[in-house]
């Protein structure tokens, strides 16, 4: 009697580290850990590769017993920003290292909406205090609470250095709306209770504002603070948040020639963990969507509506690699199925937002309508190549591959999506929040 082959082996964990050349073909400035992550020894290892501090790509190479981590990882970095490509591509990577001239970035109001997390969000506000941004604030929006942790927390750690807001009705974009209503800058950037600010990237996020008087929004880029189980490997080597180190401008004059379904692929724009917006455009806008969002039944979409909003309302959104955060991703199988459900849902969710909201929309998405069906078909159906530089995998089984399982759920949220937003828009008129 034939048995069963044994299911692949988990990944086992890998380090995630830093590592700063001085020139694409240069010497290691420094290897150290990713921030709070343990040192760096033999196995398995995941790099950000600066040049000369700022983010230009990501390597992921095996340390044995006996070596030097930097001088692997430093021969896998100048390998992949010199020998992958023409001479020209490491000169133009060098140049787009140096910082670009725009004059000291605006006032910013920092919003980080937050649920019953108070250690992380303890993490988080740490590293928004070392920001190197001349003028910002930090709002704390406590959405929803059960206890009184958060409060605790920023009235008595954080007393007269971040503002608190309480928002007794759930769902994410309610608080973003309340963080909106709060503030006082004339730039709004979100981040998350799950994450930890690089020093430089309320500078890094907020500076465009300054150079284009046009520019609506600025999104960064979003790396993994750990990879230490099997699901957190799993959502980075499918392309997790990250949206590459190339920058991007999206102008609604001028939509993108590669992206024929522009602005409708809000998920490529940025994610709500990383972005900002003159407050002057997210108003305008209309805000944020509240029957969208985590918390509500629609389950998300509320960043990519907001991004889709701005754009519609004529305003540039601009991508740059430079404002970084780290990502605190998701421990358990169970976390990362109901986020594939979540974001199947959240896709669908804010598309219908976008045409509740705005109908005068209508035509120009069912011209895009055919390739996005396909377009969300490959997508659910595989995560796309790995990530520039990243973990490998494959479709396949419940452990590195890609689980068909998972794809199935976000084919199934995708289905749900419209029904969802439907509830949360009869559950925000229930609370007073009427969506227009």
């Amino acid at each position: 009697m034939s048995s069963r082959p044994a299911p692949p082996s988990p990944p086992r964990p890998i380090s995630v580290a830093e590592l700063d050349l001085d020139a694409p073909d240069g010497n290691v400035l420094s290897l150290r850990p990713a921030p709070g992550g343990p040192a760096v020894v033999a196995g398995d290892v995941y790099a950000l590769v600066r040049l000369r501090g700022r983010p230009a790509a990501t390597v992921i190479g095996t340390v044995a017993a006996g070596e030097d981590p930097a001088e692997v990882l430093g021969a896998l970095a100048r390998e992949r920003l010199v020998a992958a490509g023409p001479r020209g591509d490491a000169e133009r990577l060098a140049a787009r290292s140096r910082p670009v001239s725009a004059g000291p970035p605006p006032r910013t109001s920092v919003v980080v909406a937050t649920r019953e997390r108070p250690e992380q969000l303890a993490r988080a506000l740490d590293s928004l205090l070392v920001q190197d941004h001349p003028d910002f604030e930090i709002v704390v929006v406590d959405n929803a609470p059960r206890t009184t942790g958060t409060r605790d927390l920023v009235t008595r750690k954080y007393a007269d250095r971040v503002r608190y807001v309480r928002e007794d009705t759930p769902g994410l974009a309610v608080a973003h709306n309340a963080g909106l209503a709060a503030a006082d800058g004339p730039v709004l950037a979100f981040t998350d209770d799950d994450v930890i600010a690089d020093p430089h990237w309320l500078t890094a996020l907020t500076a465009p504002f300054t150079a284009d008087p046009g520019l609506g929004c600025v999104t960064g880029l979003i790396l993994p603070a750990r990879l230490a189980t099997p699901a957190q490997i799993l959502l980075e080597s499918h392309g997790g948040f990250a949206k590459g180190f190339a920058p991007r401008l999206y102008d609604p004059a001028e939509p993108p020639a590669d992206e024929p379904l522009f602005p409708f692929t809000a998920g490529s724009f940025g994610s709500g963990a990383n972005m900002a917006f003159r407050t002057e455009a997210l108003r305008k806008a209309g805000g944020f969507d509240p029957a969208t969002g985590t918390g509500t039944p629609a389950k998300g979409g509320d960043d990519l509506y907001a991004f889709v909003a701005v754009l519609s309302a004529g305003f540039r959104l601009r991508y740059t690699a430079e404002a970084l955060v780290w990502h605190h991703h998701r421990d358990t199988w169970q976390d990362l199925r109901n986020q594939a459900y979540g974001y199947g849902a959240g896709l669908t969710a804010y598309l219908t937002a976008t045409l509740v909201r705005s109908p005068r929309l209508l035509p120009a998405l069912l011209t895009r309508l055919p390739r996005g069906l396909a377009y969300a078909r490959a997508m659910t159906a595989q995560r796309g190549e790995p990530a520039d530089g990243g973990v490998p995998g494959e479709h396949g089984t419940h452990h590195h591959p890609w689980p068909r399982s998972l794809s199935r759920l976000e084919r199934r949220g995708m289905l749900y999506g419209p029904i969802g937003y439907a509830k949360a828009r009869v559950t925000a008129r229930r609370h007073g929040r009427n969506p227009r």
